[in-house]
């Protein structure tokens, strides 16, 4: 395949407008708050999930490596597993006490259980 007829990174093969340009996205690199400056909100949830109730951690700003740390470090202090997804902490079973215990030991201001 010659190289002008080549899909580029972002999917575009072809483009009638002469005056056509790709522009590179901006991606805004969300800067992680301080601990003591997030809201995070633990509830419980059993939604397509089989039954199987599941602790959820919601709120976080911040970036994705941050959020994959905090979850590793809460499913290691629950014992646990879990996974991160969308900015939110997914945790096996009921752990909400365990998580809020974490979070206030590690400077998390009180968060709200639900």
């Amino acid at each position: 395949m010659s190289k002008k007829n080549k899909p580029d990174t972002r999917g575009f093969v072809y483009s009638t407008d002469p005056d056509f340009s790709f522009q590179p996205e901006e991606n805004d690199a969300q800067e992680t708050l301080p601990a003591a400056q997030q809201k995070l909100k633990i509830r419980l949830d059993t939604k397509h999930r089989a039954g199987k109730a599941v602790s959820l951690v919601e709120g976080f700003i911040g970036t994705n490596d941050d959020v994959e740390d905090l979850g590793k470090k809460l499913k290691n202090f629950c014992g646990t597993g879990g996974s991160t997804k969308d900015s939110e902490i997914i945790i096996q079973g009921d752990q909400r006490d365990k998580i809020l215990q974490w979070l206030l030991k590690n400077g998390y201001k009180q968060s709200k259980k639900i």
